[in-house]
């Protein structure tokens, strides 16, 4: 960012007269400069304040006094698909990346294949998880809400094979024990009961984790 331009900010805003400042000028940058990339990467690769891993490691292990001692813990990512919340187990959730253009594929069979994206260098194939689960992909109503949501695009798989698919939103990672699951309403359509493993309570909703074998097995078919 020049001189002229935080003066041109300055009358944009309403101020008159000469507002540069040798100083200002040295640490406003535009974001897409070098020295905002130097700074930011400052940031994220300074060293861990003192405690700081110990306390998230007792936030993320903490014990549900209300569940019995030693009960089996499970972690999902948690998404949403049109008007559907899902929860992908953490074991096989590779990455979480920003959508990418979707490159289709000649003579496709399966309308589950979406064709393959670009995920830093690697491409993978790019299934559809509405088509493979039989569930609406329309956007969920947000009401009244003014929360910024972003599509996102999820690498899922195992060690030697790895599958994206698009989805509408994420929450995040989410822990939960066994005596919250819950079982599976015969609302859920035939395609998704197949991979729903069960259902647990998130926020007032109900959302269906995916069990990951039959997850994988039901794209290796789509695929194949």
């Amino acid at each position: 960012m020049t001189t002229d331009d935080i003066a041109e900010c300055w009358r944009e805003i309403g101020v008159s007269g000469d507002r540069s400042c040798p100083e200002l000028d040295e640490h406003l940058h535009c974001r897409n400069c070098p020295t905002h990339a130097q700074i930011a990467r400052k940031l994220l690769d300074r060293p861990l304040p003192p405690g700081y891993r110990d306390e998230w490691t007792r936030h993320f292990a903490r014990l549900d006094e209300k569940a019995p001692e030693g009960e089996e813990v499970d972690s999902v990512l948690i998404f949403r698909i049109g008007e559907e919340w899902l929860g992908l187990p953490a074991g096989i959730c590779r990455e979480i990346a920003e959508p990418r253009p979707v490159h289709s594929l000649p003579h496709r069979r399966s309308e589950a294949v979406r064709g393959i994206v670009n995920v830093r260098g690697e491409l993978l194939i790019c299934v559809s998880l509405p088509a493979l689960l039989g569930i609406g992909a329309a956007a969920a109503t947000r009401g009244a809400e003014r929360i910024a949501i972003f599509p996102r695009l999820v690498v899922t798989g195992e060690e030697t094979r790895h599958v994206a698919f698009e989805v509408d939103e994420v929450h995040g990672l989410h822990a939960y024990r066994a005596h919250e699951r819950g079982a599976v309403p015969a609302t859920v359509g035939r395609a998704a009961a197949s991979v729903v493993e069960t259902m647990i309570p998130w926020n007032g909703r109900a959302v269906g984790c995916l069990d990951a074998k039959r997850l994988l097995d039901l794209i290796d078919r789509s695929i194949a």
